[in-house]
This record gives C-alpha cells, structure tokens and sequence, in this order.
C-alpha cells in the first residue's frame, strides 16, 4: 500500500526521520492519530502498516475535492476504479497522437473545473488529472480552478486497481474530515498523537508550492498553527510538526522558540524546475524532547526498550 496520488511535499521520503522521531506514546500502547494537513496520506498509510496498537485515526483537509477522493476511494472504491480504467484505456488509446491526448486531457481538466459532475467522476477526475499533468502537480487558481498542464508521460498508470482497494481497506477505520485544521482541536487528548504538515513557507517568493487550495497559507496562517500547536500541548497531545527550513530568516525558530526543533535532510522530486528538485533542509518541531536515541537514528524498538528500562 503507497499514497495514491504525486504530491508536492510529500512525506515518503521523510518517513525515516519521522521514524527516528515518534513521541514514546506511539511505541507503548493503543493510540489516536491525527493528520490535520493530511495531503497525500504518506504519514497515515506508513502508520496503519507500521503500528498495528493504532486505535484510530482522524484525517483532515480544507482541499474538498482531494478529501471527496478519500471518501470514494473508503466507501465506493470498485466504481471508481471502473471509471479511472476506462480513462486509462482512453488516454493509452492516444499513444502517438499528441494533439488528441492534449485536448482529452484539457477537455478532462475543464470537466473537471466544473464541478458539475458526480462525486465519483470529479474523485476519477482528480486521480486523471494528478497523473497525467506536468510533474503531479497540483495547483489552483484564486477561483480552485485547477491549472496546470498536461505532462509529458507515455503511458502513465492512472488506474493502480490493486493499491486503490488496499487504501479503501486502510480508510476503513478512519474519520476523514473536510475544514480548517483548527476543527480537529477536539481530538486532542494525552492519548493523541498530532502529525502536522502544513503548506510549507517558501524558501523564496518565486518558490511557493502552497496553492493547493484557493487561500494562500501565508504567515499568519502559519502563527495561527503555531497558536493551535500550543494548545494541543496544554490538552496533553503529543505533536510533530514539518515545514522548510528557511535558512535567510529565523521565522520558525522565533515562534516555536518554546518547543523542540530538529534540522533534517528530505528529498524533493515534484518540482516545476528540475535543478530545484533534491535534498533540501527542513525542520522537525515537536512538544516532546528528542533525546540521544532519536538523534542517533535508533530504531523505535530501542526507544521504547529504553523507555521501559528507565521507568523500572
């Protein structure tokens, strides 16, 4: 089972820091998740399969048509996957044919920026879409009409039918939520664990990726985060959050000056510039404190074998 979609930030390739870097809480005993910015899901599907004493799980995300296509995938996944075969097949059927792939593919887009479709054709629309344009990105306009163009790919899988039900089977046990992150405030316990991954800050003003939803998550957005982040910590939540490290400016150390910050490696491979694309720096923040054994790339077996020790 993988994330269903290309998605500009991603987190496969920074599950291994994240690995290194789970509260106690997630490593001794039954547990609630919480993904507010769930995005591609790469987090929660690496969880479920890891970490069987998860006891439930609460995703969110203010993008309504990404979070219908978790819907359709949980409770409607055999119809969808009909209609992404019978894109799939349309689309290979243009193998060649430039000019026609490009008008099915903008004609799709168009269909799809009308929203005047049912709600397992727009969910297939979405999957066509994210992979069949240029370098899986998403990315709306001020008005959510999504605008980038056709990629450049052969014979892409739209239809990974196998994947697809091994997701609906995950989804089974989670609450999928569609608001503002703030709404999943009440999930907060000292039994929660809070993954957060917001639209990360830009490294430059020309390098935003943040529009994947019609608002922009500018600074303000991201203090107010910082707000909902504190008071996850006085309910008693354990909390991990992502973003960029931007290195020209001390932004995230100021406002989570009360809190634990890790610099770390990550890979980038969605990029609108190829030279762009590679291993950048981003920061882990967290409430808990990151001791020895995380910093030295323990395995969470360790951790929690040491945890155990410690308290007798």
């Amino acid at each position: 089972m993988k994330p269903f979609l290309k998605w500009a930030g991603g987190k496969t390739q920074l599950i291994a820091e994240i690995e290194r870097n789970l509260p106690p809480l997630v490593l001794s005993g039954k547990f609630t998740y919480v993904e507010p910015f769930v995005g591609s899901g790469a987090v929660l599907f690496w969880l479920i399969k890891k970490f069987l004493n998860m006891d439930k799980a609460i995703i969110n995300d203010v993008n309504s048509d990404l979070i219908n296509t978790y819907k359709t995938i949980k409770s409607k996944p055999k119809n969808l996957i009909s209609i992404l075969k019978e894109f799939q097949n349309e689309y290979h059927g243009l193998l060649n044919k430039e000019e026609q792939k490009k008008e099915y593919y903008y004609q799709k887009r168009d269909l799809y920026n009308s929203r005047n479709t049912d709600k397992i054709t727009q969910a297939a629309l979405f999957v066509f879409l994210n992979r069949t344009c240029f370098n899986g990105l998403y990315r709306v306009n001020r008005s959510n009409l999504f605008n980038v163009p056709m990629g450049s790919y052969k014979l892409p899988m739209i239809c990974d039918e196998q994947n697809i039900l091994a997701v609906s089977n995950a989804l089974q046990n989670v609450e999928i939520l569609n608001s503002d992150f703030e709404k999943t405030l009440p999930y907060a316990s000292e039994n929660s664990f809070f993954y957060l991954d917001p639209p990360y800050k830009p490294l430059s003003v020309t390098s935003s990726f943040n529009s994947y939803a019609k608002n922009e998550f500018d600074d303000n957005e991201q203090i107010r985060l910082k707000d909902f982040c504190v008071d996850l910590h006085a309910r008693g939540s354990k909390w991990l959050l992502s973003n960029s490290d931007v290195q020209q400016d001390d932004f995230f150390h100021r406002i989570y000056e009360s809190f634990n910050i890790k610099q770390v490696k990550a890979k980038r491979v969605i990029n609108s510039k190829p030279e762009k694309r590679g291993e950048l720096d981003e920061l882990l923040i967290t409430n808990y404190k990151l001791n020895e054994f995380h910093l030295a790339g323990n395995t969470q077996q360790k951790l929690w074998n040491e945890q155990t020790r410690l308290n007798g």
